[in-house]
């Protein structure tokens, strides 16, 4: 027996409207913590042959130096990552003898991005998101352009554009609230993982779209004793399985990567899986609900 999704439509928008006004606010209160590769600043990653100090004892090390705001993030079991503000070859250096100190190590790695290099990535980034944004709704709208009732093909773009700033927005509330009490930085990987998210949303919500178009060819609404609620609700029946599948299968690769990836892939993995999550949510719960308010609306059902 298929599910009605339809019927408790107004309970999936009460819930999203609280995930995203939440979302908001904390972003509004709290902010995101940019990397280095937004602000500039210099990231060292060591190695200890013997047991790693305290971050205590790492940051009385570190005190003498002008390193700005530090970030000492421990990774694997004796391992440490040092964000701190741009410095230079010399003071690099000296902080390697200095910590070579408290044991002996290794210097994996040592990267630098000075400010203005940070700026003109924070500012690519925007015009890519905002295009990116712009080239779905064009797509979304030509690709439907067979369908012009009862709602029309660019309903469909809107649609699918609330359904993605939703989708994005509930990982940035989180990021948010992890930058803010455990120092968690929007990096380079983690944009990359909120861009993905946008692709593997639309393409969910695609799915579902398709699949109305077909039915819609097939049986036309008018000959349905539901209408357009009933193509519509038998669209998302049809790709139920398809989408949970979908949604299980990278989720499992994804965690496994977040537990066992180690600390370069951990936030990309979990923003990834908070967008995937949101993202599914979304095109089943969201997406096609939304066409059908709107068509009830208009009509004023």
């Amino acid at each position: 027996m298929p599910i009605n999704f339809l019927k408790y439509r107004k309970f999936y928008f009460i819930f999203s409207g609280i995930l995203v006004v939440g979302s908001l606010v904390f972003l509004f209160l709290f902010g995101l913590k940019p990397g280095i590769d937004f602000t500039g600043g210099s990231i060292l990653e060591v190695e200890f042959q013997a047991e790693r100090p305290s971050t205590k004892d790492l940051r009385e090390k570190l005190n003498q130096f002008d390193l700005g705001e530090i970030s000492i993030q421990p990774i694997g079991e004796k391992g440490i990552i040092i964000r701190m503000k741009d410095i230079s070859e010399d003071t690099h250096q000296e902080i390697v003898q200095k910590l070579n100190e408290t044991g002996e190590l290794e210097e994996r790695r040592f990267e630098s991005i000075g400010p203005t290099i940070g700026r003109e990535l924070k500012e690519k980034t925007k015009i890519v998101i905002v295009l990116a944004l712009l080239a779905i709704v064009l797509y979304i709208a030509l690709a439907f352009r067979r369908i012009q009732r009862p709602v029309s093909s660019w309903q469909y773009g809107i649609a699918s554009l609330l359904a993605l700033f939703h989708d994005v927005l509930i990982p940035l509330g989180i990021f948010s609230v992890l930058g803010k009490f455990f120092g968690v930085q929007i990096t380079i990987p983690v944009i990359v993982a909120l861009l993905t998210v946008l692709g593997y949303s639309i393409n969910n919500t695609v799915v579902v779209f398709d699949r109305i178009r077909e039915n819609l060819l097939k049986a036309p609404y008018q000959n349905l004793v539901g209408g357009y609620e009933d193509v519509v609700n038998i669209s998302l029946n049809q790709t139920l399985t398809r989408q949970i599948n979908t949604a299980l299968t990278t989720l499992f690769v994804l965690t496994a990567i977040f537990f066992l990836g180690g600390e370069t892939l951990k936030y990309f993995a979990l923003a990834l899986i908070l967008g995937i999550i949101a993202g599914t949510y979304s095109s089943i719960f969201l997406a096609s609900p939304i066409l059908v308010s709107w068509l009830r609306w208009r009509k004023k059902i």
